[in-house]
């Protein structure tokens, strides 16, 4: 057996507590500065190069287009963007029926939100556009409010139009309050708040949305009728009206649509077998698309199959609307988890992307470009964009280096809105079904997460099942609430109860284990040190003193009540006999230790007055049996505070009643590596008296432990008594 030489240390310094610590080396008093000061220097120090950093901070695309290099990148940006338009319009076309909306303004999405990204944005790879996710979230509102088979919602903007262009005025509204609520997170700067939203919450909640649109799709994939149905449950209710018309199944659509799902499921797979070997992946999307249209309208399958398509597609662009006041107030509730899902989604994949070609993306200024981009969009149509990962893996592995790419793929799909609309008229809306259910393969995929989860992190899994579930069950809006709401008890249950553990010294060392991990070191006798690996407040600092009357194996407040009795005993013995004592003489004073007097709950907790004795009482030999103390074999015990961030002012109360508690039971309390805010806030909050006290606090765990070592160096207790004459 090989012992590798390892490097030596060696410190010598003095052995410091807190106070001894500030004697030796001076600490400099920050003063904190008011809000105003800082408001006031905030607008006084205007100058040009903060007005041009506040430009391009506000306008990103002046910041990289002064960078951009021409010959090495526009190449590669209009290949990515024309391969990523090709994309972005057949996704576009089939989320639209997500929204329930006509498929033509699936366009409108991949056109005129990337138009504002562009110049507000600071992802360069992400490809904006329309997201399932967040198209049947607006679809369900599309649906409550626009039913298909019931009254429509009873709103005055409805009034004149047709049930199509009323779908749509409801999602461009909800798109428009959308873009609002992101707007305001934007210019509030709160983008801080997708960190809420947990890598493990955002892929159960994507599951679930995958989980309702696949089941969605089954009407286009069996060509069947039925109609929307929104709320808890939904998915269940929509189970059930497909198998009870499962016999009426379009044979037509359903073989159509496992051929494109077999088709593209295997291209796809090629594409990413063999990613560094095609300079652009397959589109096989489109490839398929072309050839059911053209086979639908060769074969004429609309009147010959009884086949549902696309229809008339609106050619180029209607005027601007604006949004509906009632439909605000109608669909608030389900706008909000919209732009947050939409923002959480698009910020992860651009934090990805971000990182692998080393540039920064800014959280808020991403939360106005989406913003904007979802008002802008919603006046003309559009509904709620955000991105996807597989259009964006596209913009990126073909080529595209800037928001050019993005651009290119705008215009592909304009192009398509103006002059080639009506060559998708006799596309099979089974086909886009088809392809939005084979797209679903990487969210569904995700399933294969929960035994992971549950190996490494029960917890976790909890967050990860529990979101989805409830969004498939109770619907996506009310979901993410419930996924929340358990991720936020995950994390009170971490911190109100936490690992407590009794550390031990590592021999040679000044590091200290927990001693479950090295049962075969002994603690130094009379001494415990108990880490605390939370902050401390009002909710677990009751569990606190309990792991820690736990962990030294006696409650210091039993103990110091049990010896207050057996004191008051003593001294009325002491007035029954008025004669001399010698300690060898003192076993018959306890003659009459049968009395029990009353005992006063008031003053319990402190000790009572030992100066009328005439000896010395040592608690930790043993007593005679009339004279019931439990025993306590600690004189010292440490404190670890090196993981607790921050301490409440209800549970400083808790502290100092609980440090209280081990002083008057003789037992020496030291606090080590305690915060520095934290001893600011002890001290403005009148932490320290005449039994706690600043001496009691060590800048390290090993400084305590050598203090502790060097006071009881010579410690013999043998005797109850010392010789004492009364």
């Amino acid at each position: 057996m090989t012992v590798t030489s390892r490097k030596q240390y060696v410190v010598s310094r003095p052995k410091y507590s807190e106070d001894s610590l500030a004697e030796d080396h001076e600490k400099i008093e920050r003063k904190h500065k008011a809000l105003m000061v800082h408001v006031k220097e905030y607008l006084t120090s205007c100058d040009a190069n903060r007005a041009k950093k506040a430009l391009v901070s506000v306008l990103p695309v002046i910041g990289w287009m002064r960078t951009y290099r021409v010959r090495e990148w526009l190449l590669g940006d209009v290949v990515s963007g024309v391969s990523t338009g090709l994309v972005a319009i057949m996704q576009g076309l089939a989320f639209s029926l997500l929204a329930s909306l006509p498929p033509s303004y699936g366009l409108y999405t991949a056109f005129f939100p990337m138009l504002t990204y562009f110049f507000f944005g600071t992802s360069r790879h992400i490809s904006v556009g329309s997201f399932p996710v967040l198209s049947l979230m607006v679809g369900a509102v599309v649906t409550r409010l626009v039913p298909e088979d019931g009254p429509h919602a009873n709103i005055t903007d409805f009034e004149g139009l047709t049930p199509d262009q009323k779908r749509v005025l409801v999602a461009s509204s909800v798109t428009f309050l959308m873009g609002i609520f992101q707007l305001a997170m934007g210019v509030l700067q709160v983008g801080f708040i997708v960190v809420y939203l947990s890598d493990t919450l955002v892929s159960g909640f994507t599951t679930a949305a995958a989980v309702h649109i696949l089941v969605s799709q089954l009407k286009f994939v069996l060509g069947l009728t039925v109609p929307g149905i929104n709320g808890p449950l939904s998915m269940i209710y929509t189970l059930e009206k497909i198998f009870v018309q499962i016999t009426s199944t379009n044979k037509c659509d359903l073989v159509m649509s496992i051929v494109i799902m077999v088709v593209v499921f295997i291209v796809k797979e090629v594409n990413d077998r063999y990613r560094a070997k095609l300079p652009v992946p397959i589109p096989i999307e489109v490839i398929m698309t072309v050839i059911a249209c053209g086979v639908s309208y060769g074969f004429n399958f609309e009147k010959r199959y009884d086949v549902e398509v696309v229809g008339t597609m609106v050619r180029g662009y209607e005027s601007p609307i604006l949004p509906s006041v009632q439909v605000f107030q109608e669909g608030a509730v389900e706008a909000f988890p919209v732009a947050i899902v939409g923002f959480a989604v698009a910020f992860s994949v651009a934090k990805v992307y971000s990182n692998k070609h080393d540039y920064t993306i800014d959280g808020n200024q991403e939360l106005v470009a989406f913003g904007v981009s979802n008002m802008f969009g919603a006046t003309f149509r559009s509904f709620a964009a955000s991105t996807a990962l597989s259009r964006t893996a596209v913009q990126e592995s073909s080529g595209g280096k800037t928001q050019v790419a993005g651009l290119v793929s705008a215009m592909m799909a304009m192009i398509v809105t103006v002059a080639l609309g009506f060559l998708l008229e006799p596309l099979p809306r089974s086909v886009l079904g088809a392809l939005v259910i084979v797209n679903l393969k990487g969210m569904l995929m995700q399933f294969r997460k929960i035994p992971y989860l549950w190996r490494r992190d029960k917890p976790e899994c909890v967050v990860w099942v529990g979101t989805c579930l409830g969004a498939i069950l109770l619907g996506l809006d009310l979901g993410l609430a419930v996924g929340l709401g358990i991720e936020l008890l995950t994390v009170v249950f971490r911190t109100q109860f936490p690992r407590c553990s009794i550390l031990v010294n590592l021999p040679g060392t000044d590091l200290y284990r927990d001693q479950k991990d090295y049962p075969l070191v002994c603690e130094p006798k009379g001494v415990k040190i108990f880490r605390i690996p939370s902050p401390i407040f009002f909710a677990n600092i009751e569990f606190f003193r309990n792991k820690l009357v736990e962990a030294v194996g006696f409650n210091p407040l039993r103990v110091l009540r049990k010896r207050n009795k057996v004191l008051r005993k003593i001294k009325k013995l002491l007035q029954k006999r008025d004669h001399g004592i010698t300690e060898k003489g003192l076993e018959n004073l306890f003659w009459t230790a049968t009395d029990d007097p009353e005992v006063n709950a008031e003053g319990l907790e402190l000790p009572a007055d030992l100066k009328e004795l005439p000896f010395q009482m040592n608690w930790s030999a043993e007593l005679p049996p009339e004279f019931s103390v439990p025993t306590v074999n600690l004189h010292s015990l440490i404190l670890d505070f090196s993981a607790v961030s921050f301490v409440d002012i209800s549970a400083m109360k808790g502290l100092k009643m609980a440090l209280k508690e081990f002083t008057r039971v003789d037992v020496n309390v030291y606090i080590v590596s305690c915060d520095a805010l934290i001893m600011e806030k002890l001290h403005s909050c009148m932490f320290f008296d005449d039994e706690i006290q600043t001496s009691m606090f060590f800048p390290t765990l090993h400084d305590a432990v050598l203090d502790v070592l060097e006071k009881h160096e010579d410690n013999s207790t043998d005797r109850v008594l010392k010789d004492t004459k009364l």
